[in-house]
Formats: structure tokens, C-alpha cells, sequence
């Protein structure tokens, strides 16, 4: 078990709580990420309780081939090629991701367990997924603030796990935010 913050965990020290932290490129999700470690690990040490293990979990959208217009009217697709770079522009993205949310572990003053877990798909199904395969308690998220409007158009990662994860879900919002 990786663990941030210098120590290591040996099995007898294993904790069943797990808490599901969904990261993106956002500085809300990693906002969230930091009040989970403050609130969540803190009160686990405050109430000398072993640590909950954090599972970071990154989806990743699949390049989808799409119709791109050419300057003669005609149009095409995108190459396999363009595809396949776009895949690992997307998985590099996903990378730096997940290495920032783990040195936001690291510095924390506290021991950390981290586990990752990166997939393609759409976040809602990703985040609600791996939520279930680890045997989540909680599952924390940013909120982005999106307006009315925004959500109706783009949907809401947060709600939708809200309505469909099997665990408590704690959608943190940044300080100042209005929504």
C-alpha cells in the first residue's frame, strides 16, 4: 500500500473506512481533496482511529472520433493517428493529475494510505463505479459552481453522484463560491 506522508502502513494497521476523493484538472476537486485530508483524516487522528485509506479516482474521457469541417465544404474524419495522439495526450493529462493530488497527500502532515485509480469513461459512471468496487464510505468532490444554465447544459458530475453513489457523498465547495 503506497502511503504519502514518509511512514508505512503494515497490515495489522489496515483500516476498513475508505474514502473516494474524485480529482480532475480543477482547483476545486483538489480544494476538496485538502478539506477531506483537514476534516476527514484529521478527525480519524483526532479520534485515534487508524487513518481512512484515500482512493483517488481520475476519469478520463476516451478521444471520440468526430467530424471535422474542411475548408472545402467537404469535411472528415479524424485519422486513427490523430486519435491514438489525442488518447495520450489524455492519459499524460490524467498522469499529472493524479501526481498532483498525491503530492497534496505527501505534504500533508499526517499519514496518508493512497490508492489511484484511473479509467476512461464518463466521470459520473467512473466515480460512482469506483466508489462501489472500493467499498467506499464516503466519497468527496468539488463542486465547480456552475450556474443553472451550465448544469443544464453540461449536466452535474456532483449531483448525479449524489442520487446514484451507495455512500454518503460530500460535494465541498470552494470558499467565496455563491452556488
Amino acid at each position: 500500500m503506497e502511503v504519502a506522508g514518509g511512514g508505512v502502513v503494515s497490515a495489522s494497521s489496515s483500516s476498513p473506512r475508505r474514502v473516494v476523493v474524485a480529482v480532475d484538472e480543477s482547483e476545486e476537486s483538489m480544494h476538496a481533496l485538502s478539506w477531506c485530508l483537514s476534516n476527514v483524516v484529521s478527525a480519524a487522528k483526532a479520534a485515534a482511529a487508524p487513518p481512512p485509506a484515500v482512493v483517488l479516482v481520475h476519469a478520463r474521457s476516451p478521444p471520440r472520433p468526430f467530424y471535422y469541417p474542411a475548408v472545402d465544404g467537404a469535411g472528415c474524419l479524424l485519422t486513427q493517428q490523430v486519435m491514438d495522439s489525442m488518447d495520450q495526450y489524455m492519459a499524460s493529462a490524467a498522469d499529472t493529475v493524479v501526481t498532483k493530488a498525491k503530492s497534496i497527500c505527501t505534504a500533508f502532515p499526517n499519514q496518508v494510505r493512497v490508492e489511484t485509480c484511473v479509467e476512461k469513461g464518463d466521470p459520473r459512471d467512473v466515480i460512482c463505479g469506483a466508489a462501489e468496487k472500493a467499498g467506499a464510505d464516503m466519497v468527496v468532490m468539488g463542486s465547480h459552481g456552475y450556474g443553472f444554465l451550465q448544469r443544464a447544459l453540461l449536466g452535474s458530475v456532483s449531483n448525479h453522484c449524489v442520487h446514484n453513489c451507495k455512500c454518503p457523498v460530500v460535494v465541498v465547495k470552494r470558499p467565496g463560491t455563491k452556488q
